[in-house]
């Protein structure tokens, strides 16, 4: 599922309890949110996928939005190196910062 700016400033939302943000590829980012039992991406308003140039730029869009924890995700590309087994990599996840209500 898929969520706007807009929709996040609503009445009733809640707090985002994670945010992820995703590098794809190390030069975009993209912003996964999980709120209550809902993982949602951040999308523009005609329903694209939000990118991002960097981290910073994903936290400062939502610096006024209450945030639990902030993790960034990088993928790991050695699944995909000649010779590695096929079992999956769990990707880096590295914690910004946490905020407590």
């Amino acid at each position: 599922m898929r969520i706007t700016l807009a929709e996040l400033y609503r009445p009733g939302t809640g707090p985002i309890e994670l945010l992820e943000i995703l590098s794809l590829e190390g030069q975009r980012y993209m912003a996964r949110l999980r709120i209550g039992d809902q993982t949602l991406i951040l999308s523009d308003p005609g329903g694209r996928t939000r990118l991002f140039r960097s981290s910073w730029e994903a936290q400062d869009t939502l610096r006024d939005i209450p945030i639990d924890r902030t993790e960034v995700v990088h993928a790991s590309a050695y699944n995909e190196m000649v010779g590695m087994d096929t079992a999956g990599v769990d990707p880096l996840r590295i914690q910004l910062q946490r905020q407590s209500r």
